[in-house]
C-alpha cells in the first residue's frame, strides 16, 4: 500500500488541474467582460487607475479558485485521517477520530488560504497592468495599442480574445513586451533572445531567423501572432504554477490540521509529537529545502527554520511570513511521529 506521503502527492497531482482550469476560466471571464472602448477612453485621459478599473479585475472573478482550494483542503484532511495511526487517550481508551472540515480551526485556515490567494492574484494582476501602461506611455504607444496588448485581440473565428497580458506576473509580461519590441523593431539581439524562450511557439522560428539574417523587423500581424502565442503559453505557465502551489498548500495545511484535531480528540500532549522534514529528493528541490531534509522538531507549533531565515511549520506554510521563494511549487512533505512509549511511561508514572 502506498505511504501517506505518496497518496498525498498523488492527490495534489490529481486535483491541481481543477485549480488550473479555474484560474484560466477566471482570466477568460475577465477578458470577455472587457469593453475596450471604456479602457481606451480612460487611457486617452491618462487615467491609469480608471483604465485598470475598467478591466474589472475583481476578486469575485477568482471565486471558483476558492472552491477548488476548499476541495483540496477537505480531500487532504480526509486522506490524512484515513491513514492516521490508532490513537488512545492517556487512560488507554481507543479514540475515534473523524476529519472535521467545519471545525473552527479548519474553517479559519481555509478562509485565510482563500483570501490570501485571491488577494495576491488580484493585486499582482493589477500591478502588472499598471506597469505595462506606464511603460507603454513612456514609449509613446497609443491608447488603443496599449489596451489591445493588455486585453488581447479578438479572434475573427472564435470571437474570443487571444494573447494579452492579463493573467501574467509582471516578470512574464515584461518578457512578452521585450519580445514584442524586438520583433517589431528588427532588434537582432532581442530576436535572438526570443529564440531562447522555452515557452515560445517554435512554428514561428523560421520567420524569426529569416528576420535576424536580414536584419529586418517582422510584419505587425506576425508580431501580434507570435506574442499572442507566447502570452497564452505564459498564462498557462502561471495557471500551472498557481495550481501546484495552492493545491499543495491546501493539502499540507489540511494534513497539519488533521493531526491537531486527532491530538485534541485523544487528549494527547502535542509535545509527544515529532515532525521531520522530507524533501522530494531530486535535483528540482530548492537548496534551502535540501538543507532542511531530515531535520526534526518537537510539537505541532515549533517551525522549521530555512537557511534563508524563513519559518515554516510544514511545506507551503506562509502563516509565519515565508515568502514565494520558499513555497512556490514546493513538493516536500513532513513526517509526523507519535512517541507512544513516552506517553505510556508518563501515564504509569502518575
Amino acid at each position: 500500500m502506498a505511504t501517506l506521503r505518496q497518496q498525498l502527492s498523488d492527490l495534489i497531482d490529481r486535483l491541481s488541474p481543477d485549480m488550473e482550469k479555474a484560474f484560466r476560466e477566471a482570466i477568460e471571464d475577465i477578458k470577455s467582460e472587457i469593453v475596450l472602448r471604456e479602457v481606451v477612453e480612460r487611457l486617452e485621459r491618462r487615467d491609469v487607475q480608471g483604465a485598470i478599473e475598467a478591466l474589472h479585475i475583481d476578486p469575485a472573478a477568482f471565486r471558483p479558485l476558492s472552491e477548488a482550494l476548499r476541495q483540496a483542503f477537505n480531500a487532504g484532511g480526509l486522506l490524512t485521517s484515513q491513514n492516521m495511526p490508532r490513537l488512545a487517550d492517556p487512560m488507554g481508551a481507543r479514540g475515534v477520530f473523524r476529519w472535521d472540515v467545519s471545525n473552527q480551526g479548519a474553517e479559519a485556515i481555509i478562509r485565510d488560504l482563500s483570501s490570501t490567494m485571491i488577494t495576491n492574484i488580484t493585486d499582482d494582476t493589477r500591478q502588472m497592468v499598471r506597469e505595462k501602461i506606464e511603460t507603454a506611455y513612456a514609449k509613446g504607444q497609443g491608447p488603443n495599442t496599449i489596451a489591445l496588448d493588455i486585453a488581447g485581440r479578438v479572434n475573427a473565428v472564435t470571437k474570443h480574445r487571444e494573447g494579452g497580458l492579463l493573467g501574467m506576473t509582471s516578470n512574464l509580461a515584461r518578457t512578452v513586451e521585450n519580445a514584442r519590441t524586438a520583433l517589431a523593431a528588427g532588434d537582432v539581439e532581442g530576436m535572438r533572445h526570443y529564440l531562447t524562450l522555452t515557452r515560445r511557439d517554435k512554428r514561428f522560428d523560421r520567420q524569426v531567423l529569416k528576420a535576424i539574417q536580414e536584419g529586418k523587423a517582422l510584419p505587425a500581424d506576425v508580431v501580434a501572432k507570435i506574442t499572442g502565442r507566447l502570452s497564452d503559453r505564459y498564462i498557462q505557465l502561471r495557471a500551472e504554477t498557481i495550481a501546484r502551489t495552492e493545491t499543495g498548500m491546501a493539502v499540507m495545511s489540511a494534513k497539519h490540521e488533521a493531526f491537531l484535531q486527532a491530538l485534541a480528540k485523544s487528549n494527547r500532549d502535542a509535545r509527544l509529537v515529532t515532525r521531520k522534514w522530507r524533501s522530494a529528493g531530486d535535483n528540482r528541490v530548492r537548496h534551502t529545502h535540501m538543507v532542511l531534509n531530515a531535520q526534526e522538531v518537537t510539537g505541532m507549533d515549533l517551525p522549521f527554520q530555512s537557511p534563508s531565515g524563513a519559518l515554516l511549520r510544514y511545506p507551503g506554510d506562509t502563516s509565519l511570513g515565508a515568502g514565494a521563494s520558499e513555497v512556490v511549487g514546493c513538493r516536500c512533505d513532513v513526517e509526523y511521529n507519535f512517541n507512544f512509549a513516552e506517553a505510556y511511561a508518563r501515564s504509569r508514572g502518575r
